[in-house]
Formats: structure tokens, C-alpha cells, sequence
């Protein structure tokens, strides 16, 4: 089925593990191709730093989802009026984010937010997450999986933690990626799985540009075909 131009905005889905380089990638996709980018993500780990804030289990986060005052504005993240763009990325948050997003009741309390937030503007999103071409989006426009080796990814991951001053080893990085793509794979709710429609784009040994260029390619052909 052609899709004309007009009828709906424009969603593209960007899924992959952690450390595949998505945040960046989806940035400059976006930019590139006059879309705005939807971090799912970033509304998860403001959740999670909710729950660790008010001393919750994970089990418990969907209490934390009545209260939650989230709002994106400049590519910030913000929790009522406080800026949280850093504080969702400490080692904390990320060893925990995986497990509330896991709960079922979490899951099902954001998906309106996250379809919402696809389709609020005009020309269209490109969204990133696990399971936006599976659950949230499973008809959008183009999807593409990301990935890239378990080493290139801890590598990227030791130098993100370094530039916000957080010490670890690249040993340490690697085995909580690790984890936490069996813990994100094995879940019973929404898995991390490719789409069989999504397109898969290995980012390993490659550069931003050449991945921005390669998926910006992918997904100027894909909507073209649909109009």
C-alpha cells in the first residue's frame, strides 16, 4: 500500500542494543532529514531515576508514572523543572533502567505517551528504543536495527563515562553490556528482537557520518517508494 504525502507524519524506528551509537545516529538522522527525534529511551531512565529518588523497587515503578512530570525541550530532559539530561545517564540509573522497563504495567503506562510524542508533529519522528518497530510502532515507515560488536560498543560506552567524568574499565563495560543485552533479550515483555522488516545496520569499525549517511539513504529510498 502507497502511503501519499500529507496523510500521516512520517515515523521512523531506530531499535538496537546499548552502546549501538542510536542517541547519536537518531540526532543526526532526524536533523538530516527534517524530522524531530523522540529519545523513548530518555523516558524510561527519567522513570528509573524517579524510582531511585522516592527509594523504590524496581517491582514498584509503575507507582511513580501518576506523578511523573516529564517534558523534552532543547534536547534536554526534564523531571518538573529540573534538568535530569545527566543524571539519566549515571551508572546508577543505566544498571537499573533495563528491569523497570521490563515491568509490564510500565510498559503498558508509556505507550500512549510514546505514540503520542511519534505522531505530535507535523512532518514526522524518527524514535529510538528496543521496541519501537516491534510494540510501538510496529507500522512505521522505515525501520531500521542497529548493532554493532559487543568490544565497539564497550569502547564507545568507556567514552561517553569518561567525558562526564565517570571512571570505570573497559572489562567492566563490556560485561554490563553484555547483561544487560541478555536481561533486555530474554525479557518476557517487549523484547530487544529485530523486526523482520527492519533493516539491520552493524555501526561497528564505521564512523557517525558513514552511519548517518547510510541510514539517511535507507530511509530517503524507503518513503519515496511509499508515496
Amino acid at each position: 500500500m502507497s502511503r501519499k504525502q500529507g496523510v500521516r507524519p512520517v515515523v521512523v524506528a531506530i531499535d538496537g542494543p546499548a552502546g549501538a551509537g542510536k542517541s547519536t545516529i537518531s540526532a543526526l538522522v532526524a536533523e538530516r532529514m527534517g524530522l524531530v527525534r523522540v529519545d523513548t529511551g530518555a523516558i524510561y531512565r527519567a522513570l528509573t531515576l524517579a524510582v531511585i529518588e522516592e527509594g523504590r523497587t524496581d517491582d514498584e515503578a509503575a507507582a511513580c508514572l501518576g506523578a511523573l512530570d516529564l517534558r523534552f525541550e532543547g534536547g534536554r530532559c526534564f523531571l518538573g523543572t529540573r534538568d535530569v539530561s545527566d543524571e539519566i545517564r549515571t551508572p546508577e540509573v543505566t544498571a537499573r533502567v533495563s528491569s523497570v522497563a521490563a515491568q509490564p504495567a510500565v510498559r503498558a503506562g508509556l505507550l500512549s505517551a510514546q505514540r503520542q510524542l511519534g505522531r505530535a508533529h507535523g512532518r514526522g519522528a524518527v524514535l529510538e528504543g528496543r521496541d519501537i518497530g516491534t510494540v510501538v510502532f510496529p507500522d512505521a515507515d522505515v525501520k531500521i536495527f542497529l548493532t554493532a560488536s559487543a568490544e565497539a560498543r564497550a569502547e564507545r560506552r568507556l567514552k561517553e563515562l569518561a567525558s562526564r567524568g565517570v571512571q570505570s574499565s573497559f572489562e567492566a563495560v563490556r560485561a554490563a553490556l553484555i547483561e544487560r543485552d541478555r536481561f533486555d533479550s530474554e525479557r518476557d515483555v517487549a523484547p530487544l528482537v529485530q523486526a523482520p522488516d527492519a533493516i539491520c545496520v552493524d555501526t561497528t569499525g564505521k564512523d557517525i557520518a558513514q552511519v548517518v549517511e547510510e541510514i539517511s539513504v535507507i530511509v530517503r529510498d524507503r518513503l519515496a517508494a511509499l508515496q
